[in-house]
């Protein structure tokens, strides 16, 4: 049994660490609902219900916290593209590609994919933060190349990218149109797209690069 300072100690530990990840999780929607630019550290911590103060106890800068929350958001990816490999091992793949251009596309954009919603803030950010959006985006494209098969899913990493690259364009030109009929008519075309992969010949895998 745990003295009483040490299980002291471990609920400090814990709502510490749910406090940091509240934060985190409340920049990341202010980041992919306005951008790096969109809100300072005042704002970020308003939207936590938090002092900036204690953002500051958890993060070094806002430029800390975009960081940690675009590692976060990509990983998310990873983990939703996991989720539909475990659920539906035959059709994962068709059911991500209709869930990225469905639900996500509509979706508010303080919840929207963070691979999506957070590259072009990334391309603008600094090296650091490009160094974690780099590395957990190989991740999520050998996740979709090593996927259980049969499935239409991409067969190795290089095709995985171009088909991120697809519904990453998908998702920003719809919700850049003010046309709901031409939004859905690229979306459609986008799935047929990527849908149409199992009348191809497939490639071999290649190893993790």
């Amino acid at each position: 049994m745990n003295s009483p300072q040490v299980e002291t100690f471990m609920a400090r530990s814990e709502q510490k660490r749910e406090t940091r990840q509240r934060i985190l999780d409340a920049a990341a929607r202010g980041f992919r609902r306005g951008g790096f630019g969109g809100l300072g550290v005042d704002g970020l911590a308003k939207e936590a219900g938090v002092t900036s103060g204690a953002f500051y106890v958890h993060f070094k800068s806002k430029s800390d916290a975009f960081r940690e929350s675009v590692a976060q958001g990509v990983a998310d990816v990873e983990r939703g593209v996991r989720q539909f490999q475990t659920t539906s091992p035959k059709t994962w793949w068709n059911e991500f590609v209709r869930f990225y251009l469905g639900t996500k596309r509509k979706c508010e954009l303080a919840e929207s994919c963070g691979l999506q919603s957070l590259a072009s803030e990334v391309a603008r950010a600094d090296a650091a933060s490009r160094k974690a959006f780099t590395s957990e985006l190989m991740k999520v494209a050998q996740v979709i190349a090593d996927g259980p098969r049969p499935s239409d899913a991409p067969a190795t990493t290089e095709d995985a990218y171009i088909a991120l690259s697809t519904l990453i364009g998908t998702v920003t030109l719809t919700r850049a149109v003010d046309d709901a009929s031409l939004a859905n008519r690229i979306a459609a075309a986008a799935e047929a797209a990527l849908l149409s992969q199992s009348q191809k010949p497939k490639r071999a895998r290649k190893s993790k690069s």
